[in-house]
């Protein structure tokens, strides 16, 4: 058959596959990545206006749920991953615990420019996750979250802190869930798009910065993790500052009432998926301020095989892996982790459940009306309500107990109310 495609297009094509190959090849994952994208580019097209209106579950805790987007700007670092672009830039969203919402606007889930690519590039080319371009309008997913509400009168002390670093291939939105349900039972949860390795990041004037490809897979991971290592440094750098009363925002926008001082630094956690929580273990390994760490289906090995530092020596605080059913994409770092730990660990299986359950498509995609076979692909064969309860349960729980010094009783042994959380000895 002739290939009608340009040859622009021809490059492009092959540049997706060589790609697709690359990140396979890291973390598991099965889907492809685009070609190179300018580094910063201001592109928007709308979804169509019969695009499916989507809604994340409504968080469960006690609060309402507030949220802040940041520019945060490391004027001591080069960007890594372009380095004729200088500083390093980041966009962190902040939820919270508010104290009421009235009169404030809706957070939105994604921003116009990085929704219009989610929707072209990185759900199906990123995530795998069959969903035809239009079918979802990812900007007006319903958050249950409020933008720029006040903060809510904390416990004495302060809020703890939890940050989230993402997937690879998936922006810092895709946890949602997990970090407003967090900030719905008083944390402060911190996620954070790593750029020019998260597959989208929209910036205040409204350019977007998108993925970098791996050209070399092995050397392509190593620097990810690194310079996401040194971006949650920078990040919780920035959070001292605001908790000092600095605004750490690169546009100067007002932050909401009573954030500035609301933080207790001395409970920092941190958590991810995939690569995100392969990110929290390396973090938690170089930085002695995340007091606890939680890995869900995320490697301890590079693709060689070898271990990853931290799975050959472990940790001394606690750690928390969680992953999903069947044959995962750990290797065999995590039985090394585990071994090398002295500090308190666990493994737990979610039974049912696949590598995204985790994120928001398992709240999702059931949404789109899929065919089944796509989406046990992509969330597993768990009912989606009570995959996202479970996990919620299990996260809550563990933070709970290690930042607040709460009952840690779930994560003693199996329980009758969570019967799909397997413990693996």
């Amino acid at each position: 058959m002739t290939n009608h495609l340009p040859r622009d297009g021809r490059r492009t094509t092959r540049r997706r596959a060589l790609t697709a190959c690359a990140v396979s090849a890291l973390l598991g994952l099965t889907a492809a990545l685009p070609a190179a994208a300018a580094p910063r580019a201001a592109t928007a097209s709308p979804p169509p206006s019969s695009s499916r209106p989507l809604s994340l579950p409504a968080p469960s805790g006690r609060y309402p749920v507030g949220e802040v987007d940041l520019h945060l700007v490391d004027h001591a670092r080069p960007d890594p991953w372009h380095s004729a672009r200088s500083p390093r830039e980041l966009m962190v969203s902040v939820y919270y615990p508010a104290a009421h919402t009235a009169g404030r606007p809706a957070a939105p889930y994604m921003l116009p420019a990085a929704a219009a690519h989610f929707d072209e590039v990185t759900a199906n080319d990123y995530l795998g996750l069959h969903v035809p371009p239009g079918r979802a309008d990812w900007a007006r997913t319903v958050t249950h979250v409020t933008r720029g509400a006040p903060v809510a009168a904390g416990r004495r002390g302060g809020l703890p802190v939890v940050l989230y670093s993402p997937g690879l291939g998936e922006p810092r939105t895709w946890g949602t869930t997990l970090a407003a349900g967090l900030a719905a039972r008083g944390y402060a949860v911190v996620t954070v798009d790593h750029t020019y390795e998260a597959p989208e990041v929209q910036f205040p004037d409204g350019s977007l910065a998108t993925m970098v490809p791996p050209s070399d897979p092995d050397a392509f991971l190593r620097k990810a993790l690194a310079v996401r290592v040194a971006d949650t440094g920078f990040v919780l750098d920035e959070l001292k500052a605001l908790n000092g009363g600095q605004d750490p925002d690169a546009e100067g926008r007002p932050l909401p009432d009573r954030l500035a001082g609301a933080l207790n630094l001395h409970e920092v956690g941190m958590f991810g998926h995939s690569m995100g929580g392969t990110a929290a273990a390396l973090s938690m390994d170089a930085d002695r301020r995340i007091a606890a760490g939680l890995d869900m289906d995320g490697n301890l090995t590079y693709l060689d095989g070898s271990l990853m530092p931290v799975a050959r020596h472990g940790l001394d605080r606690p750690f928390l892996l969680l992953g999903k059913d069947g044959d995962t994409d750990t290797g065999p770092g995590w039985q090394a982790f585990r071994a090398h730990t002295p500090g308190w660990n666990r493994q737990l299986t979610l039974l049912g459940s696949e590598h995204a359950s985790f994120t928001d498509a398992e709240a999702l995609i059931p949404q789109l009306r899929l065919r089944p076979s796509e989406r046990a692909d992509d969330i597993g064969t768990i009912d989606p309500a009570t995959a996202i309860r479970t996990t919620e349960a299990y996260v809550t729980a563990y933070f709970d107990h290690w930042l607040r010094g709460r009952s840690g009783r779930l994560l003693e042994g199996p329980s009758a109310a969570y019967p799909d959380m397997e413990f693996v000895k």
